[in-house]
């Protein structure tokens, strides 16, 4: 290695320095110059985006900044370490995924076991490197797994299984097969999935606990003494996920639900190391990047710590399975899921995930076709092979932003793991309702945030597309249900494109709203531009005034139009003089609900008594304006 001389240079030298203070008077500057007149101790409060459990992003992170992760909550200290190494921040291993990138993990869950096998070898002949096998109730039969996994040579691909309450049957069969086709016991990989604590939030089985349990550790101590290859526990966070948690909730909850698994096997006679050697973590995995890189190395952080209160000494690296957020994916513009995936699988491998699941894009639809799983595949090998993703240890390491986020979150998922165990535990906090309160709080919060569009989603809420051709696909079996609740973030916006669906399939025409722009296009097109998404959004056709001189002209383009429902759009200035007497002739035209594009201000009253009845404006409840006025208009 060559040693450059160290000659004083630096490309900076001849810049001063700026301070923090400087860069605070500068930006109170310029939100003076925008109209927010606050103290400059008080400009990065006013630039900061508040997040979920009381977090916040900031717009500038510093050194000094990041040196906070020092000391913990969890009672770590030096919280970021070296990759391989405790606390597993920066990974489970010290080469990373730089050897061979993440585990390319598929998921199957078609009942057929003809079409699953087919689907199968597809995705093992292309580059998928695991499965992922949904069994029982909603996937495929235990009798079935033979004939799904024929062709495949098992001792190359790691079978995860997916069971629910099945999981001892399903187990049972797969070493099963295993022995009868000769495979090595030390060949046999991947995981039981066994999982109480998941299937009883799912379901609300929770009597059903103590009798999986102990089949969970039997099932643990067979895989110790004679598969160390193989694990028989998942620690499935999806079901909280699913329900709408927020990301310290997940942890929080995953991380209380490993430690009653340590504490089933422990008890059954499993050293901690050899307990926690058998236990998978499974995460959800997002669009909003950052968030998911910081929730997968606080996730290990947190759980190390654990670990090693636990007395494990070897084994306190958590292993993870990334899972695309089923919360994310829309119905309608599904091909919009396929950018989403994007970011979400490139945010796990960044993370350190070790497996990934990128999950098709049509995934809400139904049973996903071969071109969906095979862009869902494809996904994780670009990122791998072509981008080297896994080539670089850690890449958001350093990162000020990321480091302290990881801090923050890591403390806020275990204060609410110690509130859990408070309570009694995992079970007793599902049982006795703490978690789905939490949970569904959490979520009524955010339902909020989508319905206001502050959460956009494109496709959905925002820049819809009416004309778009429906994706057909084969109906998904339902899955478990009956406790936590799975929930969807288009699933307000969907309701009211269905209602627009059936309003078309009855009549031959959308709901329709007429757009009456006043004045040049300078003045109203951002406004028509809002007003056409935010009806849009709700299934509602806009049909556009190509020229609204005055009052009678537009009362004319809109009584052409055949709409039912007006909105005005056009700049606070030529609402002044205008907006009045195109209401009155609007309404006098038979607009049954006239809109103004816009917050009103002091001319709020006149407006309304011309016969404007509704304001619609950025951070408005476009779900509640949108489920009204199909409602106006007799849409069913």
């Amino acid at each position: 290695m060559t040693v450059l001389p160290d000659d004083g240079f630096s490309l900076a030298a001849e810049f001063p320095n700026p301070s923090h203070e400087q860069w605070q008077r500068l930006v109170a500057g310029v939100l003076r110059k925008s109209g927010k007149d606050v103290p400059e101790s008080a400009a990065e409060e006013a630039l900061s985006t508040a997040l979920e459990d009381g977090l916040a992003t900031r717009p500038l992170y510093t050194a000094g900044t990041a040196g906070s992760t020092a000391g913990t909550a969890d009672g770590h200290t030096g919280g970021v370490g070296f990759p391989g190494f405790a606390p597993f921040t920066r990974g489970g291993r010290p080469e990373g995924g730089a050897i061979a990138g993440w585990d390319v993990r598929q998921r199957h869950d078609r009942p057929d076991p003809a079409h699953a096998n087919e689907a199968v070898l597809a995705d093992l002949e292309n580059g998928v490197t695991s499965l992922w096998l949904s069994i029982g109730e909603g996937g495929i039969p235990v009798s079935a797994l033979d004939r799904v996994l024929e062709g495949v040579y098992l001792d190359l691909a790691p079978i995860v299984l997916d069971a629910g309450a099945a999981f001892d049957a399903a187990a049972r069969e797969l070493l099963r097969i295993h022995g009868e086709r000769g495979t090595p016991a030390g060949s046999v990989l991947g995981n039981l999935g066994a999982d109480p604590l998941g299937h009883a939030a799912r379901t609300g089985a929770y009597d059903e606990v103590p009798t999986l349990s102990a089949a969970a550790a039997e099932l643990a101590r067979l895989c110790h003494e004679r598969y160390p290859g193989l694990r028989a526990l998942t620690v499935d966070a999806l079901p909280y996920h699913e329900a709408g948690a927020s990301a310290a909730q997940e942890l929080g909850c995953s991380l209380a639900a490993g430690v009653a698994a340590l504490r089933e096997l422990t008890a059954a006679g499993l050293s901690s190391d050899a307990a926690c050697g058998q236990l998978e973590f499974r995460y959800a995995a997002t669009a909003d990047q950052f968030l998911t890189i910081a929730k997968l190395r606080a996730a290990r952080r947190t759980w190390a710590r654990i670990a090693e209160v636990s007395g494990a000494e070897s084994a306190g690296a958590q292993r993870q399975h990334a899972v695309i957020s089923p919360v994310m994916m829309t119905r309608r513009d599904p091909w919009v899921n396929m950018l989403r995936t994007t970011v979400a699988s490139l945010a796990a491998g960044v993370g350190g995930a070790d497996a990934v699941t990128v999950l098709p894009f049509d995934h809400a639809i139904g049973l996903s076709d071969a071109f969906a799983r095979r862009i869902a595949r494809n996904t994780s090998t670009i990122l791998i092979e072509e981008s080297h993703i896994g080539r670089v240890i850690d890449p958001a390491g350093g990162s000020w932003y990321v480091e302290q986020l990881t801090d923050e979150l890591a403390q806020a998922a275990w204060e609410w793991f110690q509130e859990i165990e408070r309570t009694g535990g995992s079970l007793a906090a599902l049982r006795g309702g703490l978690i789905s309160e939490r949970i569904d709080a959490t979520w009524r919060s955010r339902k909020a945030k989508i319905a206001q569009r502050k959460e956009p989603i494109t496709g959905v809420s925002e820049f819809p597309l009416l004309a778009e051709a429906p994706v057909h696909r084969d109906r998904a079996p339902e899955g478990p249900s009956g406790g936590l609740p799975r929930v969807r973030r288009d699933e307000e916006f969907e309701q009211l494109r269905s209602r627009s669906d059936a309003w078309l399939a009855g009549t031959g025409n959308r709901p329709r709203i007429f757009i009456a722009a006043l004045g040049p296009a300078s003045a109203h097109t951002a406004r028509t531009s809002f007003a056409a998404n935010l009806f849009q959004a709700g299934g509602i056709e806009t049909i556009h005034d190509p020229v609204s001189v005055d009052a009678s002209s537009a009362a004319a383009a809109f009584a052409a139009s055949g709409a039912d429902l007006v909105c005005i759009c056009s700049s606070d200035a030529l609402y002044a003089d205008q907006a009045v007497p195109v209401a009155e002739a609007l309404k006098a035209a038979g607009a049954q609900r006239v809109y103004l594009a816009g917050r009103p201000g002091e001319q709020r009253e006149a407006y309304l008594q011309a016969g404007v009845d509704e304001f619609v404006f950025a951070g408005g409840n476009a779900v509640a304006v949108l489920t009204l006025a199909l409602d106006r208009m007799g849409v069913a």
